[in-house]
């Protein structure tokens, strides 16, 4: 995907235009904020864990209109007793409002504010598509990984799903995303080049059916990379194929099983390589992978160093949505602030501008959450920072491997229940203030509802 492209403000929903037009022909100017959060956890799901913010900071410091965008949109039916004045104002739209957010790699719960936009009410409308989008994606996939690296004690784990994705950008930020949540690396090249996530690649059966002649396939592969051979083995003989290896004098890297009862055939396989004297060749398993299947494999002592998941992880296929919602929470006129909140049955929202505070117990561990007025002071840590100020960062995005390192520390403070593949009955505990409880009384209240 072009540069331009990724940053176009039509990445969007026609009804976030429709209501700019609208703010715009009625002159209403308010500066708003909205707050972007999941109403509740899958029930697949203990925790989430964030990523996204570094796209979303992208998209908002370079989001624009080009001119055959704004021709584009002069053409539809339904703009057509918008003035003239919008179209002028669109050609220098840019971004020039602040952001509040979670550091990626944060694990986070229901209800909790991921992300805060406060900026003109035109411009935090057009931007919301792409947030939602970006937020519950990537957060949905470092998820997946989380979990799935857990499942894995300590051997390595590489996203495999490019293929499997919902379209080749989705594959490159699932790579991303997955690297956040403790993959060791991707496939996605795209998603190595652009940000720099470790790559890994093995052979495809095709290149050895091309050949015909299996060894002489495996002699080629391994005379061009010798240090970074990871030779297929399951094409025809899985077995046969490691004496073949073994006649030839190869050393690969390590093997890679694909198909078969995986548990069974990598001890097989483990005891043929010891016995052709190729020790320290690793077993590389592939093969509709998941969090459970890898932890049942390794529960049955398969001897397996490192796993390649690919559809179950790329699409996060047993959770494969998120419900992110963006919600108004305040709008600041020259009458001053007036909190916003909503009240359908099932949907209730808080109003005002929110932060988050964490409380650990004795051990570091994380013990409860809660969500409070921004300028309320509690002892917890707060979990909201301001990461951009008039359309500009504050600073530079911390590495990826930044992001990585401080996405397992935080895992590993949550309370042990939540690190299990089953959700345990009594999640995590999330509470709203006081203050926050007296402000939503208030606005129903205002509103007359009972």
């Amino acid at each position: 995907m072009s540069e331009p492209l990724r940053h176009s403000a039509l990445l969007t929903d026609l009804y976030e235009l429709t209501m700019a037009a609208a703010y715009f022909e009625n002159n209403f100017r308010g500066q708003a904020s909205f707050e972007l959060f999941v109403r509740s956890l899958p029930k697949e799901r203990s925790f989430l864990l964030t990523a996204g913010l570094e796209q979303v900071l992208d998209y908002l410091e370079q989001i624009h209109f080009e001119d055959d965008d704004i021709e584009y949109l002069r053409a539809q039916p339904i703009f057509s007793h918008v003035s003239n004045s919008f179209f002028e104002y669109l050609k220098g739209f840019r971004f020039s409002g602040e952001v509040w957010a979670i550091p990626e790699g944060t694990p986070v719960f229901g209800e909790e504010p991921l992300l805060r936009i406060t900026a003109p009410i035109l411009e935090a409308q057009i931007v919301e598509t792409f947030l939602i989008s970006t937020i519950t994606f990537e957060t949905l996939i470092a998820s997946k990984a989380g979990r799935v690296v857990g499942a894995a004690q300590g051997r390595g784990v590489v996203e495999f799903g490019s293929r499997r994705a919902h379209g080749p950008e989705a594959g490159v930020l699932a790579g991303r995303a997955a690297f956040i949540g403790g993959c060791t690396g991707t496939s996605n090249v795209e998603a190595g080049r652009r940000f720099g996530v470790p790559i890994y690649g093995t052979l495809a059966h095709s290149f050895l059916m091309a050949y015909q002649d299996e060894e002489k396939g495996f002699r080629d592969f391994e005379k061009l990379f010798p240090e970074h051979a990871v030779l297929l083995i399951d094409t025809y003989d899985t077995l046969d194929a490691i004496e073949k290896i073994g006649r030839a004098g190869l050393r690969p890297l390590a093997v890679r099983l694909d198909s078969g009862d995986l548990a069974q055939l990598s001890k097989q396989v483990r005891r043929r390589l010891d016995q052709v004297g190729l020790h320290e060749t690793k077993i590389f398993a592939s093969s509709d992978l998941d969090e459970f299947v890898i932890a049942d494999l390794l529960a049955q002592g398969a001897p397996i160093d490192n796993f390649g998941v690919g559809s179950a992880l790329a699409t996060s296929k047993d959770a494969p949505t998120l419900g992110g919602v963006y919600k108004l929470v305040d709008v600041e006129t020259d009458k001053g602030p007036s909190y916003r909140a909503k009240f359908s049955e099932n949907k209730v929202t808080y109003p005002g501008r929110k932060q988050i505070f964490r409380f650990r117990d004795e051990n570091g561990t994380f013990r409860e959450d809660l969500i409070a007025c921004e300028d309320e002071i509690h002892d917890g840590e707060p979990l909201l920072t301001c990461v951009m100020r008039d359309g500009k960062r504050l600073a530079p995005s911390p590495p990826l491997q930044t992001i990585r390192t401080r996405a397992r520390q935080q895992i590993a403070d949550l309370p042990e229940a939540l690190r299990e593949l089953q959700p345990p009955i009594k999640g995590y505990p999330v509470r709203f203030s006081r203050t926050l409880e007296s402000l939503l009384a208030e606005a129903k209240q205002r509103m007359g509802v009972v």
